[in-house]
């Protein structure tokens, strides 16, 4: 026979700054860049995506700045 657990309210949803998170990886794609960057000058072999790489992290990054920037003010809105 099972027995049913009883059923607890649901959490509260967590407040976090989306808006850093995604600049801290975007800056993470930056330092790889220019790390890579400085390998590239000293001589050491650097593959081309690598560099493509970094820089779709970063393109992708701002617009991901943007578009949490804007969720976060239309959240801010509806709330009141």
């Amino acid at each position: 026979m099972v027995v049913p657990l009883a059923q607890r309210p649901d959490p509260e949803p967590l407040e976090t700054d989306d808006v850093k998170i995604v600049a801290g990886g975007t800056a993470l794609w930056a330092v790889a860049l220019l790390v890579l960057l400085a390998l590239k000058s000293t001589g050491t072999q650097v593959h081309g995506w690598w560099l493509v790489m970094c820089l779709a992290g970063i393109a992708l990054g701002l617009v991901g700045v943007r578009y949490c920037g804007r969720r976060k003010r239309a959240v801010a809105n509806r709330r009141g």
